[in-house]
């Protein structure tokens, strides 16, 4: 059973010793390197073989080569997944904080659910065929079940546990909705089967373009939420006394993670586990304080993503195994052993 943070989990960290800050400071400029050079294996590196000389090609000097489109194909790819991972990181954080339970996730939590019933419903029975409608209809799917998760969860008296299994039960529904259209309607399965899955393979600029002002203001408000957030780590009475906004908090909160999940998910599909994986690994060496995770999941989660996008173009090359697939195979085995760590914790 999913149950609260322990207390100590829940204080609000003092200010760091310099020494530490330090070492964040130092650990946070190396993940952003290796960014970069997962970023670079995600241009160089495909189910089409390149040599580094037309790699260095096409990112310089574009031709229009064979070569020189293939690398600007994996360069609208490459930074839909920067955008992406990142918007799934910090959903991930934000809702972690506010439910006060490092295993929640977007995911389990059913907003990606939300907005994929959206879209395809749009496919589907209203013709929908643009990015700029997909965005709108990702938006109110994932707005719709976030208030639904928060309403069944209690809403001002949400706990961890009740807004895990109105998630769950709601993303149980809605997928057996998704299988259900699936079965019905052969002519959109092509289309469908993109967001059942989660992919990165669809990436244009004309996608990032639509995208790129939504998860640019989820994120500025997720980054601006780490004080409140850590305030209200510390218990409602303490958070009030520090002057927190308390109800203006957690609806921000639902807000900033429902726009950058919409966003994410309009782009690529459900893309499931990022938002729990790499927040919870953060936290193990970050501590609690959300001015630290939050910037290490924004940095961090994208690493996973294009990582696992990787892994997918070359296990089945000539084809690809779809990045969703590949996160979901990645995420299941660590979402088991965080429960059971946290359950023998208990004991």
């Amino acid at each position: 059973m999913l149950v609260e943070s322990p207390p100590e989990q829940r204080a609000e960290t003092a200010p760091a010793p310099p020494t530490r800050r330090v070492v964040r400071a130092f650990g946070l400029v190396l993940a952003v390197a290796i960014l970069v050079l997962v970023a670079l294996a995600s241009i160089a590196i495909g189910a089409k073989e390149l040599s580094l000389g037309q790699v260095w090609h096409g990112l310089f000097e574009d031709s229009g080569t064979y070569g020189d489109v293939v690398v600007a194909e994996r360069m609208s790819r490459t930074v839909l997944g920067l955008l992406a991972g990142a918007a799934l990181g910090l959903a991930g954080a934000v809702l972690q904080a506010l439910t006060r339970n490092p295993l929640a996730d977007p995911g389990l939590l059913g907003i990606n659910a939300g907005a994929s019933a959206a879209v395809v419903t749009a496919i589907t029975f209203l013709g929908v065929t643009s990015l700029s409608g997909y965005v709108w209809f990702a938006f109110f799917g994932a707005a719709a079940v976030g208030a639904l998760v928060w309403f069944l969860g209690g809403s001002r008296g949400a706990t961890p546990v009740r807004l895990a299994l109105a998630g769950t039960a709601i993303s149980a529904a809605l997928y057996g909705y998704l299988q259900a259209v699936m079965i019905m309607d052969d002519a959109a399965l092509g289309k469908m089967r993109f967001w059942t899955v989660g992919s990165l393979s669809s990436a244009t600029d004309s996608t990032i373009d639509q995208v790129l002002p939504f998860l640019l203001a989820g994120t500025v408000l997720a980054l601006a939420l780490a004080r409140p957030l850590n305030a209200m780590a510390m218990g409602d009475d303490t958070a009030k006394a520090l002057g927190a906004n308390l109800n203006r908090t957690r609806a921000l909160s639902m807000l900033a993670a429902t726009v950058l999940c919409g966003a994410a998910t309009a782009a690529c599909g459900p893309i499931v586990f990022v938002g729990l994986m790499v927040p919870h690994v953060v936290r193990s060496f970050t501590g609690p304080d959300l001015r630290w995770i939050l910037p290490y999941a924004a940095i961090l989660s994208p690493v996973l993503l294009l990582g696992a996008d990787v892994v997918g173009r070359i296990v089945a090359r000539p084809a690809e195994l779809q990045v969703g697939i590949v996160t979901a195979i990645l995420g299941g085995p660590v979402f088991i052993y965080l429960v059971r760590r946290r359950r023998t914790a208990q004991l």
